[in-house]
C-alpha cells in the first residue's frame, strides 16, 4: 500500500521483540487462513497461555512488559492476528470474515501448538476475540483475562471514534502519533513501541471482524473464570460503567479499574505489578 514501508515495519517489530525474555522463540503455524506468527517463551513443560493483541497497529510483541512475569509459570504464546499488522501471512484472499472464522483460526493455532486446554488473555480487540472464543470453546479455556476489552460490554465513546477517524481514513505515522498522544495523555510511551505503531500505518490489512457483541445470555452461561482489568484513564469507554455491566452478566468475574493508565498504554505501559497480578489470577485456579 502507498506510504507503507515494510522494511521500517520489520525493523521496528524486531526492536520491540528484542525486549522479550532471552529464551523467546519465533514459530510459524499453519491454519486454514494462512500462516500465523507466534512468539513464545517460558518453560516448554509449563501450562500454555495464549495472548491476543489489540487491533490497529498492535502486534504480539506488545506483550513484552508482561512476558517475563507470565513466563515464570506458563509457556507463553503471543500471536499476530491474521490479516492485521504483524508477521502472520494470510492465504491469498482467505482471512477471517466472521466470529466463526476466528474460532476456526484459533482452534487451528492451538492444535498446531499442541495445546488442548489453555489460559487465554487479550487486550482491546484481542479481548473481544478471546471472549468470543471462550464462548465458542469453554472446554478449551481454563482461565481468561481481559485488559480493557472493546465491544464486549459497551460500545465506543463518540469522542474516541471522532479522534480515530483521521487515522482510519488516511493512516500516516503523524496521525497515529497524534491519536496516541490524545488517548494516552501524560502516560509515557516506550518510543520503540510507538515507532512500531507508526510504522504500521498503511499496513495492507484485511477488514477486521468486529461484530457481533457477545450476547448477554451467552455471557451469563459462561463458567470460565474471568479477570477483567479496565484502564481508569481510557478514552475508549467508561471503565466504571463497563465493570458494572460485566459484573451483571458474567457469573465468575473479578473486575478492577487500573488507575492512571489509558487504553492504548496497555499492556506495554501498564502499572507496575500487572504481570504478577495476572500470574496470581492464573495460579489461583
Amino acid at each position: 500500500m502507498a506510504g507503507y514501508d515494510s522494511g521500517a515495519f520489520h525493523a521496528a517489530y524486531d526492536k520491540v521483540l528484542a525486549k522479550w525474555p532471552a529464551d523467546r522463540e519465533a514459530l510459524t503455524v499453519a491454519t486454514p487462513f494462512g500462516d500465523t506468527r507466534v512468539n513464545s517463551c517460558g518453560p516448554r513443560e509449563a501450562p500454555p497461555l495464549l495472548l491476543l493483541p489489540g487491533g490497529g497497529g498492535a502486534t504480539s510483541v506488545s506483550w513484552y512488559a508482561q512476558a517475563a512475569d507470565l513466563a515464570r509459570t506458563r509457556r507463553v504464546h503471543a500471536v499476530d492476528l491474521v490479516g492485521a499488522p504483524g508477521l502472520s501471512a494470510p492465504a491469498d484472499d482467505r482471512h477471517p470474515r466472521t466470529v466463526a472464522d476466528l474460532a476456526v483460526w484459533l482452534d487451528a493455532v492451538l492444535d498446531r501448538l499442541g495445546a488442548r486446554r489453555v489460559d487465554l488473555g487479550g487486550h482491546s480487540y484481542g479481548g473481544w476475540i478471546a471472549l468470543h472464543y471462550a464462548l465458542h470453546a469453554p472446554g478449551r479455556v481454563r482461565r481468561l483475562f481481559l485488559l480493557d476489552p472493546t465491544q464486549c460490554f459497551a460500545g465506543f465513546e463518540a469522542a474516541y471514534l471522532l479522534h480515530a477517524l483521521p487515522m482510519l481514513l488516511r493512516p500516516s505515522p503523524r496521525r497515529v502519533r497524534a491519536f496516541l498522544e490524545w488517548e494516552t495523555g501524560p502516560v509515557p510511551l516506550d518510543p520503540d513501541w510507538r515507532r512500531l505503531q507508526e510504522a504500521a500505518a498503511g499496513f495492507p490489512a484485511a477488514r477486521p471482524v468486529t461484530r457481533p457483541r457477545p450476547e448477554p445470555g451467552a455471557l451469563r452461561a459462561l463458567e470460565v473464570p474471568v479477570l477483567l482489568l479496565l484502564a481508569g484513564s481510557s478514552r475508549t469507554h467508561n471503565s466504571h460503567r463497563m465493570a458494572a455491566r460485566a459484573g451483571a452478566v458474567l457469573p465468575r468475574v473479578e473486575t478492577d479499574v487500573l488507575p492512571d493508565v489509558s487504553h492504548h498504554a496497555l499492556p506495554q505501559a501498564a502499572p507496575a505489578g500487572l504481570g504478577r497480578r495476572l500470574t496470581g489470577f492464573l495460579e489461583a485456579g
